[in-house]
């Protein structure tokens, strides 16, 4: 029940956390097309860490499985 309580909410957080980030970019690009560019690395580097909250969620939900 905990395993998939925490990978569970991890990954809500997660797609949340993503939508927002390419809702942002799309708006971003819209308004200013020449950014694109350098906003896309920071694009990928928020993606990276939002989706790294997933792989901490399972981990911690693993463990704590393990564990008890």
């Amino acid at each position: 029940m905990g395993l998939a309580l925490g990978i569970g909410l991890g990954s809500l957080g997660a797609g949340i956390g993503i939508g927002n980030i390419f809702g942002s970019m799309i708006q971003s690009v819209a308004r200013q097309p020449e950014l694109r560019g350098e906003l896309q690395g920071i694009q990928w580097l928020g993606f990276a860490l939002t989706e790294a909250v997933v792989f901490y969620g399972l981990l911690g939900s693993i463990l704590a499985y393990v564990l008890v």
